[in-house]
């Protein structure tokens, strides 16, 4: 197709489309000739996956340029390429490692890792955003007087596998490896805030269920 079908299929203005091309969000067409490239159903994929990336979910482009950096990646293992992807995403700013708050954090941390049997989480707790937001979440109750501690957090890991698994058997329904990464990729930016809504949602629900509304 032609920079105007790609615009109006994918609803993105030619001149946002060339942006994102000089930016390197988009990888060049076939070109024509000296004026006219031709666009495949793969640009238009990824045209999709960066507006997603930065309308909906908010993201800068230097940002978007290192997520789609590691999803093109290909001599990355599947599993190192979706989490270097995710780890490009914003995260928490590092903890204060001299805090006892943060100290006995991390305690937490790991007896739940040890304790839900998440021996590959266990493994990245060193480099992984995820781990760190934990920690600092953690942290945080424990300094305000709340003990989450790992019986109560244990239910909620158990809850949170089952979404893991529903999250990757619907990565799995897609053909290709970048297809795969890409809706991972979207899945962080797109669905954390629909699991968000759902679980207010579920609070309202159940909070009328339990106490009413007068």
């Amino acid at each position: 197709m032609r920079l105007a079908e790609l615009s109006r299929r994918s609803g993105v203005s030619t001149a946002t489309i060339k942006y994102y091309l000089r930016e390197g969000l988009l990888p060049p067409g076939r070109q024509l000739n000296t004026t006219t490239a031709e666009y495949d159903e793969e640009h238009l994929r990824r045209l999709r996956l960066v507006r997603a990336m930065i309308q909906v979910g908010g993201l800068p482009v230097a940002t978007v340029r290192e997520v789609l950096r590691n999803v093109d990646d290909e001599s990355l293992s599947r599993t190192i390429r979706l989490g270097a992807a995710l780890w490009a995403l914003p995260q928490v700013p590092e903890p204060d490692e001299e805090d006892d708050f943060v100290r006995a954090a991390h305690q937490e941390a790991d007896a739940l890792l040890e304790t839900l049997g998440w021996s590959n989480a266990r493994l990245l707790t060193t480099v992984s955003p995820a781990y760190r937001s934990l920690v600092v979440a953690v942290a945080a109750f424990r300094r305000l007087g709340y003990d989450w501690g790992t019986e109560l957090l244990l239910e909620y890991g158990k809850l949170m596998h089952q979404v893991a698994k529903l999250d990757l058997d619907f990565v799995e329904t897609h053909p290709s490896e970048a297809e795969k990464v890409e809706t991972a990729v979207l899945g962080a930016v797109l669905t954390e805030p629909m699991l968000q809504a759902l679980r207010r949602l579920a609070q309202e629900e159940e909070s009328g269920r339990r106490y009413g509304f007068e």
